[in-house]
């Protein structure tokens, strides 16, 4: 999972030349938290926690 997420991170300094340090990405990159509740949503929902995941998915808007 970690993996994952360094990777993301990773996506976005080759993709964004005005990123600058990770800490900026985790915190300002609004496109990167959509992707990361997405894929929380989409956990809890397999794991049957549909409201949580709907929860979290209107939360995210």
């Amino acid at each position: 999972m970690f993996k994952t997420l360094r990777e993301d991170i990773r996506t976005i300094f080759a993709k964004d030349p005005a990123a600058r340090s990770t800490l900026e990405v985790i915190f300002f990159y609004p496109g990167l938290h959509a992707l990361w509740f997405h894929r929380l949503a989409h956990l809890l929902w397999r794991h049957k926690l549909r409201f949580l995941a709907r929860l979290l998915s209107h939360l995210n808007r």
